[in-house]
């Protein structure tokens, strides 16, 4: 049997650093968390080729002495678990802070070289002390304000096997921004700096209210198309802002959701937005928010996961139900821009009879008709039509809405009808819904649904062919701002983009220049276009080839490119539009796996009036 020995300490750092430390990103958590949990008011994180090379964290909080921080470099020492808790049962449960298993630092320390400067409140001077993958390096006196500042170098530098595994640098900055992002919405008390490179990225200042933290780091316009939630049932509490369900997004990397300020990304929590938003969106969008949950610290498990992300409540089902019913009481009844209730006076015409003058006109009406049929007085009888006739007029028009159809003049069916499968366009209904007469049938089209297909295949077409000639250029190019991230993604695909007719280029760090779009696309918002586009290059993620991901952008295009439901069409548009639908595969389904039309036979109909 092979002998049982002691692994070394400097590999059981390693070991530790690779369940804490597995990119730059997670080794900024960790020290902007120790940073917070410090009672820092301020915090400034500066990085460089997106962490690789540098991190730096700054804070104001109490500081460290030499010999705490000769502690804090050793594996499992921590300041967070008080002296009275320990050897206690449940003693960490009812830790509060961020972190407090005391690996950060000597895990960090392990595999970068890591600058620790540090100098308690009150005191004269500081302490630095340098530990180069795990070996100390230099200590001794150093001059810095009140607080700590931690400086990591050279990242996984004696760990090439690591460091190989790391994306690029663009992609390692967006996951540290979005780091920062989120443990700055969990703390709108505390002010932060984000600096890349030379360049500021963040300056957010302390004291904001939670709702305008939030709408500064996600987006300006969600304060605006979004409700503040602030709800209790028992121990538990839920605040923050829902985007209303009209301000959504293609992928869910907008969702922010914590508990008790940390920030989580836990299945149960998504879950139960996407049932609190289940009727209102459609299954492809998601919705934009931010949520804080509050809950005593011994109902909830932030052990679970090395990197803390996930946690495990004791009753699960009570806080999945409080979040879809808080969310959606919210959207219904805390502002009526989002799901409003049936307006009652329309209600109550299904339920009463008219009353007042509609209800005396409504009886003159049944008299005079009455009248005409009796046979006692014609003379009579045509002049209680006219009466029953204006009187049926105000009544009409008292308690009936405008029709929501409209039709031309029918025309009879050509003598090749048999050979037009959708039919020939007979009106539109609610102008959204094409009627028309086939040979077999009657038959219904979702107008926006069948041309979105349509607008696909042509795009797919174009990029098959001699796109740049179906390229429709802009009089005056149109900068569309985005996020870094997104602006970056689009970056990377602008050459192909340029092959489908959407010739786009970078116009600073976060704005991108539209030259021209598509033919099809002429008559789309650009702004809303390249957004779209940008986030499902995002949750397509980099697995896929860039072929592959606008082959499914191509579908986000198409839908900015279709008539919209609410247009009003001609007979002769409606014609054209089946005609194309008969000459184009797939065009019995939308991009998204709906019907674009359904055939009603004539069998069918006339079983509905008894007559089969």
């Amino acid at each position: 049997m092979p002998e049982i020995r002691r692994l070394p300490e400097d590999l059981v750092n390693r070991i530790a650093a690779g369940e804490v430390v597995e990119r730059p990103a997670s080794a900024l958590k960790e020290l902007v968390e120790n940073a917070i949990d410090s009672g820092a008011s301020r915090v400034a994180v500066k990085i460089a080729e997106g962490g690789l090379a540098r991190i730096e964290v700054t804070d104001d909080g109490c500081g460290m002495t030499p010999a705490d921080m000769a502690l804090a470099l050793e594996r499992h020492a921590t300041s967070k678990l008080p002296e009275s808790l320990i050897g206690e049962e449940g003693a960490i449960e009812r830790v509060v802070s961020l972190g407090f298993r005391g690996e950060a630092l000597p895990s960090i320390a392990s595999v970068a070289r890591l600058t620790l400067e540090s100098r308690p409140q009150g005191e004269a001077e500081g302490w630095k002390c340098v530990v180069d993958h795990g070996e100390l390096r230099e200590e001794g006196p150093a001059a810095l304000p009140p607080g700590t500042r931690v400086r990591v170098e050279n990242l996984f530098g004696n760990v090439p096997a690591r460091r190989k595994f790391l994306r690029t640098a663009r992609s390692e900055y967006a996951a540290c921004h979005d780091v920062v992002r989120r443990l700055a919405m969990a703390r709108p008390d505390i002010a932060f700096i984000f600096e890349h490179g030379e360049r500021r990225i963040l300056s957010l200042q302390a004291g904001q209210p939670l709702t305008g933290r939030v709408s500064e780091i996600v987006a300006r316009e969600l304060a605006a198309n979004g409700v503040e939630i602030d709800l209790e049932r028992g121990a538990m509490r839920l605040t923050g802002i829902a985007g209303l369900p009209t301000y959504n997004r293609g992928v869910a990397d907008h969702q922010y959701l914590f508990v008790n300020g940390r920030p989580v990304k836990d299945r149960l929590l998504s879950g139960a937005v996407r049932g609190a938003y289940a009727d209102m969106l459609a299954r492809d969008r998601h919705a934009v928010l931010a949520l804080f949950i509050e809950l005593p610290a011994e109902d909830v498990d932030v052990n679970v996961h090395p990197a803390k992300t996930e946690v495990r409540f004791r009753d699960a089902a009570a806080v999945r139900g409080f979040i879809v019913s808080g969310l959606r009481q919210a959207l219904a009844t805390g502002d009526k821009r989002s799901a409003q209730a049936p307006d009652a006076a329309a209600m109550g015409r299904w339920q009463s009879e008219p009353a007042g003058e509609a209800a005396e006109g409504e009886r003159s009406s049944a008299s005079a008709l009455q009248s005409i049929f009796s046979g006692r007085d014609w003379s009579r009888s045509q002049s209680g039509v006219r009466e029953a006739s204006q009187a049926w007029r105000g009544y009409e028009r008292e308690v009936m809405a405008a029709p929501q159809g409209r039709a031309e003049e029918a025309a009879p069916l050509p003598e090749d009808a048999a050979e037009y499968p959708l039919g020939i366009a007979r009106g539109q209904v609610a102008n959204t819904y094409i009627v028309a007469e086939a040979a077999d049938g009657l038959v219904l089209v979702d107008q926006h649904a069948a041309h979105e297909r349509l607008v696909l295949e042509r795009l797919r077409a174009a990029g098959a062919g001699d796109s740049v000639a179906r390229a429709q250029a802009l009089l005056i190019p149109e900068v569309v701002e985005l996020e870094e991230a997104a602006c970056d993604r689009l970056e990377e695909a602008a050459e192909k983009l340029g092959d489908l007719g959407l010739a786009i280029e970078r116009f600073g760090p976060a704005a991108m220049l539209v030259r021209s779009v598509p033919h099809s696309l002429r008559k789309s918002d650009p702004r809303k276009l390249l957004q779209d586009i940008a986030d499902d290059l995002a949750q397509h993620g980099e697995a896929l080839l860039l072929g592959e991901k606008l082959d499914l952008v191509l579908a986000t295009m198409a839908c900015h490119g279709s008539v919209r439901a609410g247009r009003v069409l001609s007979v002769a548009e409606m014609n054209a539009l089946l005609r194309e639908m008969e000459r184009t595969p797939r065009s019995g389904q939308c991009n998204h796996g709906r019907p674009t039309w359904v055939k009603l036979k004539m069998e069918d109909v006339e079983k509905l009036f008894g007559r089969h």
